[in-house]
């Protein structure tokens, strides 16, 4: 099986939360949630779990807090095979500048919460990828089904945004529904079967994931991947489908 099945971690304030529904002064220690680890530090998590990839989302970046670099840099250099994806609250042609050097991810994911669609055609319009081997992804952050975003631009229905990153050689495409997300709520999979017909890049989902039927049916609909963390954390997927060779 291809599809990519991608262990999320959501690092505030230097350890793992359980996020749920993007009510981010709600979130807690991923340990008071999790019944398969013991730690909420991030290099802990994923030494134990072993994924094969990793989406990080540096919440204190996002939310203009801080930056949990440190953490970050720590488990790039721990493991350097790790394949990892961050959601490092880009907002300016500076600040991927500054993430491409500090060398803390594979690929940087440009979130529509915090970038815009200047920052994408700007990304776009660089040598980033071809000079660093650093490749950019999209998030599309949807909460009920609308663009969650700053920027008039991205403020458009959402299928017709996918549709409209057809446009940039972004690596992903990452349908994220923060108000699915941590829920176990389901997917919504005619909307991601829509959203598979309307791209011409990957198309990876973010939230509602329940139980690894999920998986099947995403994989027949053509879905690349999906990021995972509540299914994995209250057993209902066993950690040992986070690598390819278990699976």
């Amino acid at each position: 099986m291809n599809f990519r099945l991608i262990l999320a971690v959501d690092v505030l304030d230097g350890v793992v939360v359980h996020a749920k529904r993007g009510e981010r002064e709600q979130y807690r220690p991923i340990t008071l949630f999790s019944t398969i680890i013991s730690s909420a530090d991030p290099i802990r998590i994923v030494e134990e779990l072993k994924p094969d990839e990793v989406y990080i989302a540096d919440l204190n970046r996002v939310m203009n807090t801080g930056d949990n670099r440190a953490v970050l840099q720590a488990l790039r250099n721990r493991d350097r095979t790790l394949r990892m994806m961050l959601e490092y609250g880009l907002r300016g042609i500076e600040d991927v500048k500054a993430a491409v050097e500090a060398e803390i991810a594979d690929n940087l994911v440009l979130g529509t919460e915090t970038s815009s669609m200047n920052l994408i055609e700007t990304v776009s319009q660089t040598d980033i990828s071809d000079d660093t081997g650093i490749s950019i992804s999209v998030s599309v952050d949807l909460f009920n089904k609308e663009v969650l975003t700053s920027d008039k631009r991205l403020k458009i229905e959402p299928l017709l945004l996918i549709k409209e990153l057809n446009e940039y050689p972004v690596r992903d495409v990452i349908v994220l529904e923060l108000d699915r997300v941590g829920t176990k709520s389901g997917i919504d999979f005619d909307f991601l079967a829509r959203a598979v017909a309307s791209s011409d890049h990957d198309i990876l989902c973010g939230g509602g994931v329940r139980r690894c039927e999920d998986i099947y049916i995403m994989e027949q609909i053509g879905v690349k991947g999906a990021l995972v963390a509540t299914a994995l954390h209250d057993g209902s997927i066993p950690a040992s489908a986070l690598r390819k060779d278990m699976r």
